[in-house]
């Protein structure tokens, strides 16, 4: 099935799928320039394909036709965009779903809330954020002792060794998304090693068991997967009934659900989704973070002495993170350089206009995120890893407007924010960061932007 193939190409492309079902409409040209269908099935998804990720096709094709491009994905047509100003236009500030949520909801069979009550999905989007602020809040201790033993680990290394830095910053969010999730459960290292297991086991089939139904092909992959779903729902459930009508001195993520009028069902599907996309934005952010630090001796020098200046030898507390301008610069422009997600979308619910390009109604509008944070006439040298580009009002305007701070920002990504500002604050001031000779790293674009292999580094004690 079209759907099926769909889903393997990127994590986007289920949310694709799960529109189009929901929401027919016929095969009408748009007037929009772009690629007619190669396939009478299939649309663009071989050039999809050919080209290795929805991003990188993306990129081809606003270079071709400019920056409102359409396509298709089977029958149906696709709009994108790719540049500021045409987003400008777009964007509806007021839309509620989350694209997260409905993807991953699609790939995990929970019903996605495509077209639910507005007044109560704003509700249960309130309940989700407070949960995130309160347990970073609450556990923010917690994440520092992380750090903090992440960093004894790297000190008793040899300074020629050469770290893993995607698999030890998995592990390190790891740990911090499940203990301020799902609590002290997960301060046992065999309950974050089952933890890890189970998540990878599904989030490899979200990569690649969908491209031609082979996940339901296979009964040996199906039931690794089947069985890591159900195992991690399990430990929610346990953790859920523990906590129900309690009170305790740590305040988690669930516990915020808790409060609100939700369903254990609801609880248990927020709590899902937070702990799969929190994982991995988080390991992400920080791993490209670090990565960039060792490209630039001249930021990390300037990040260091931030933290000497407003930290001396204290550690960070809550109330110190916003003193903390020139890391959020870091960060802010390691999520642009890395396009760390590439790619959002919106249902055009009723028809509309972009520029001079009528949008059809029920058209899936796609954000090329990744385009825009490239492009030179929004950021200068785009390809050059440069914080203090953020010192420009009008640049973090415009990554407001993205979904990349301020109100818009995503619940996961402002928690991956601290997190990393935290991990940041503890590394910094003790290690030198430095790149391995001859390393080229490649990319992978997938809903997440991650490093194609392992990113190594070195590190060296700061004296």
């Amino acid at each position: 099935m079209l759907d099926f193939a769909i889903f393997a190409v990127t994590f986007l492309l289920i949310l694709v799928g799960a529109v189009l079902y929901l929401c027919p409409s016929s095969r009408q040209a748009s007037g929009i320039p772009g690629m007619s269908p190669t396939d009478e099935k299939d649309g663009n998804l071989p050039d999809i394909i050919t080209n290795g990720s929805l991003h990188e096709f993306q990129v081809n094709l606003h270079e071709k036709y400019g920056p409102v491009v359409s396509f298709w994905f089977g029958r149906r047509l696709v709009v994108s965009i790719g540049s500021i100003d045409l987003l400008k236009q777009h964007i509806n500030p007021n839309r509620t779903s989350d694209p997260f949520e409905t993807m991953l909801k699609s790939l995990l069979r929970y019903q996605a809330d495509l077209g639910g009550d507005v007044g109560e999905s704003l509700l249960r989007k309130k309940l989700y954020e407070t949960g995130v602020t309160k347990s970073l809040q609450s556990n923010f201790p917690v994440i520092q002792k992380l750090s903090e033993e992440l960093l004894a680990k790297w000190l008793s290394f040899p300074e020629s060794q050469h770290v893993p830095l995607s698999q030890h910053m998995l592990g390190f969010s790891m740990k911090a998304v499940t203990q301020s999730a799902m609590g002290s459960r997960f301060e046992d290292d065999q309950e974050v090693i089952r933890f890890r297991r189970n998540h990878d086991a599904i989030w490899a089939e979200i990569g690649k068991g969908f491209l031609d139904g082979s996940l339901d092909k296979s009964m040996t992959r199906k039931k690794l997967y089947e069985e890591a779903l159900m195992e991690m729902e399990l430990v929610l459930k346990k953790v859920i009934k523990e906590r129900q009508g309690k009170s305790f001195n740590r305040h988690i993520f669930i516990d915020s659900l808790l409060q609100g009028n939700l369903s254990d069902k609801q609880i248990l599907e927020d709590t899902m989704i937070f702990s799969l996309v929190g994982s991995i934005i988080t390991a992400k952010l920080c791993t490209w973070a670090l990565y960039f630090l060792t490209t630039s001796k001249e930021v990390q020098q300037k990040l260091y002495k931030e933290m000497d200046q407003v930290l001396g030898k204290a550690p960070l507390t809550h109330g110190k993170i916003e003193q903390l301008r020139y890391c959020r610069q870091v960060l802010c422009e390691t999520v642009r350089t890395s396009k760390l997600t590439p790619i959002a979308a919106q249902l055009q619910d009723l028809e509309g206009r972009v520029d001079l390009h009528i949008i059809p109604k029920e058209t899936l509008v796609l954000y090329a995120l990744g385009v825009v944070l490239q492009d030179s006439s929004a950021w200068p040298l785009p390809y050059k890893f440069d914080p203090d580009r953020f010192n420009d009002e009008s640049a973090m305007k415009n990554f407001s407007l993205l979904g990349f701070s301020g109100s818009q920002e995503c619940p996961e990504l402002r928690f991956a924010y601290t997190v990393a500002t935290i991990l940041l604050s503890v590394i910094v001031r003790k290690l030198h960061l430095h790149p391995v000779e001859g390393l080229v790293m490649e990319t992978k674009y997938e809903l997440v932007t991650s490093p194609k292999e392992e990113a190594w580094i070195t590190i060296s004690k700061r004296h």
